[in-house]
């Protein structure tokens, strides 16, 4: 399984569109086998599910997404954990036991459209 967390200087952040890049995790028996980190390509409407389901994403880690990006992973059969905060690192395993819960809060606050990856 791949896991993808929307970070900067190794934590967790706030807006997933406008984050510095993606932690990629894969893991194997609940554990982190390898990561690596690629820069945010750019941030279009709809741009980054896709560029991340293509990459073979099965879950995205962040703390914050429009509604349009997380329709698109749920599209894309991607899971959405959207209110987490913290080591990157740290979320993934906590994921992984089960204890990372997704608070399902979508962005819906239009002034900052341009940062919450609508």
């Amino acid at each position: 399984m791949k896991i993808a967390v929307a970070s900067e200087n190794g934590m967790v952040t706030e807006h997933f569109g406008h984050c510095e890049g993606f932690m990629i995790f894969d893991t194997e028996n609940d554990k982190i086998v390898k990561s690596e980190t690629i820069a945010n390509p750019g941030h279009k409407p709809g741009f980054l599910p896709n560029f991340l389901a293509d990459r073979g994403v099965n879950v995205i880690i962040s703390g914050g997404m429009g509604g349009g990006a997380v329709e698109i992973f749920n599209e894309r059969n991607v899971e959405v954990v959207v209110g987490a905060s913290g080591d990157a690192k740290a979320s993934v395993e906590a994921y992984l036991k089960g204890s990372l819960k997704s608070t399902g809060s979508v962005c819906h606050e239009h002034q900052h459209h341009d940062e919450c990856g609508e």
